[in-house]
């Protein structure tokens, strides 16, 4: 059906054509029924997602539609309604309908109000090892998506949240049916975890670090600048449309069986820089398409919400808005065109990815002296070992030495011939608290985890500590908590 100056669908105008279906038998009325649809594009260009060609920052909120009376069940349409218009008045323009098929008339609202949304499924706790598990997650999937594909508001599909690499056949089934059932959709294969989906359209990550220096460090545009080389990147690659999915959940007014992310601030004034402090790095790299913040409202033992239980304000919402609405980086300047292509580099010291070029390592987990990462530091009464180092599920592939311990001491030798270089890239895993030291002198520090090889620039560092000839790189890598793993590649290039 032709539409001339067909009038959009979008977030600033969420404007529904009127549709009337009549069934005559000659000129009599037989029958009749009545909807609305809207019109809008989706487009994937570059590393950008656009809407009607625009690129619109996705400001998204968790929301798992929790209620204190019902559960997973509204009190009213009403209720449906206004969780929307708490977003909007916290500056969203979004959700994640987080592990949860919501309803339709949820859906309805979101189509009237301008409202972006992501769809989801529940798939905590199932047995993806058991294949008998397969077939009703398909068939589930396959009648959501055929209910509500003609919802604008949706704007793509995310079937799965925090998957273990068992997950990936599944996974890899649902995305090959969710394509063919809707081409006009990104579909994210999981947020946050294990990606294994061989040709992805867009990718993200969860990262609840509530430091906003380490967080804006880990997620500068920077990073997304010195494309990864292929066999580093095990489909993390930061060359397609990124966003953070989840982020912050920072607790407030705790009572003794809740909890938040990280530690609760000490005033409100600190709950605010916090959000803003972290807010801002994602507003400021243009290589992020948007956010999710966790999350809407308290639920349960969960007091992370911007509004309690009870869709209450917990503190004045306007600072929180405020952070919101801030121009992107994104909106004026869309990373729409292509990623740039991988470089020439050159292994000095390679990871286990590198295969016959991978490191070999001198490591120790009993405290050295304090000299340990000078070059003329005797090592030789250290073990010997190869990358990656570790114990971490999920990434059992990369492991050759096992690491259990709180503390790994690395270090390794590689020869550098004097040839001039444009770009010194650091290829580095690690979980936790890792420093990198070359000659002696710090090339990386960084607190928390990344959960991929990552690269980092080091360029100027680099070119400050390395020698011509014989080169000693010392790592240490502490951990806190959870899986312990540290590998790591230094490579060099000139600019093609």
């Amino acid at each position: 059906m032709a539409i001339p100056d067909a009038r959009p669908w979008s977030v600033s105008d969420p404007f529904l054509y009127d549709l009337t279906l009549n069934l005559m038998s000659g000129d009599k009325l037989v029958d009749a029924v009545s909807g609305y649809f809207g019109m809008r594009s989706v487009e994937i260009k570059g590393r950008a997602i656009l809407i009607n060609g625009e690129p619109v920052f996705q400001r998204l909120v968790l929301d798992q539609g929790f209620y204190s009376d019902g559960i997973w069940t509204a009190p009213s349409e009403e209720a449906l309604k206004r969780d929307i218009l708490l977003s909007q008045a916290a500056g969203f323009n979004g959700a994640r309908l987080h592990q949860k098929v919501f309803e339709p008339r949820f859906l309805y609202w979101a189509d009237k109000l301008g409202y972006l949304i992501w769809g989801e499924f529940p798939n905590w706790g199932l047995d993806y090892a058991n294949k008998a598990s397969h077939p009703p997650v398909l068939s589930e999937w396959e009648e959501i998506v055929h209910r509500d594909y003609n919802h604008p508001s949706i704007i793509g599909w995310c079937p799965f949240n925090e998957t273990p690499p068992a997950a990936l056949p599944l996974q890899a089934k649902v995305v090959d049916l969710t394509k063919r059932l809707d081409p006009s959709r990104p579909v994210l294969e999981t947020s946050g975890w294990t990606h294994g989906y061989p040709s992805p359209v867009l990718l993200d990550a969860h990262d609840y670090d509530q430091n906003p220096e380490s967080f804006g460090r880990r997620w500068s545009p920077e990073s997304f600048e010195s494309p990864l080389p292929q066999r580093y990147a095990d489909n993390q690659t930061r060359n397609l449309p990124f966003f953070i999915s989840e982020y912050g959940g920072i607790g407030w007014n705790l009572d003794e069986k809740a909890w938040g992310y990280g530690n609760t601030p000490e005033s409100v004034e600190a709950f605010y820089a916090r959000y803003e402090g972290l807010t801002k790095v994602l507003r400021d790299n243009r290589y992020m398409f948007g956010f999710c913040y966790t999350q809407l409202t308290d639920i349960e033992q969960e007091q992370n919400g911007v509004y309690t239980y009870q869709r209450e304000p917990k503190f004045d919402i306007a600072p929180i808005r405020a952070s919101n609405i801030q121009p992107a980086a994104y909106e004026s300047n869309p990373p729409t065109e292509a990623a740039p292509a991988e470089m020439n580099w050159m292994v000095l010291l390679g990871a286990q990815p590198d295969g016959d070029l991978a490191a070999a390592w001198r490591y120790t987990r009993e405290r050295p002296a304090h000299n340990w990462m000078e070059p003329d530091f005797d090592a030789a009464g250290w073990n010997e070992g190869k990358g990656a180092f570790g114990n971490k599920d999920g990434f059992n592939r990369f492991i050759q030495t096992p690491w259990r311990s709180e503390n790994i001491w690395l270090r390794a030798i590689f020869s550098y011939d004097g040839a001039a270089f444009d770009k010194a890239l650091l290829v580095i895993h690690y979980d936790d608290n890792t420093t990198v030291y070359l000659n002696g002198k710090t090339i990386f520090s960084r607190e928390r985890w990344n959960d991929a090889y990552e690269g980092v620039d080091v360029t100027d560092a680099v070119r400050a500590a390395i020698r011509e000839g014989e080169n000693h790189i010392a790592v240490h890598t502490w951990q806190s908590h959870g899986g312990q793993f540290i590998d790591m590649a230094l490579l060099t290039a000139k600019m093609p």
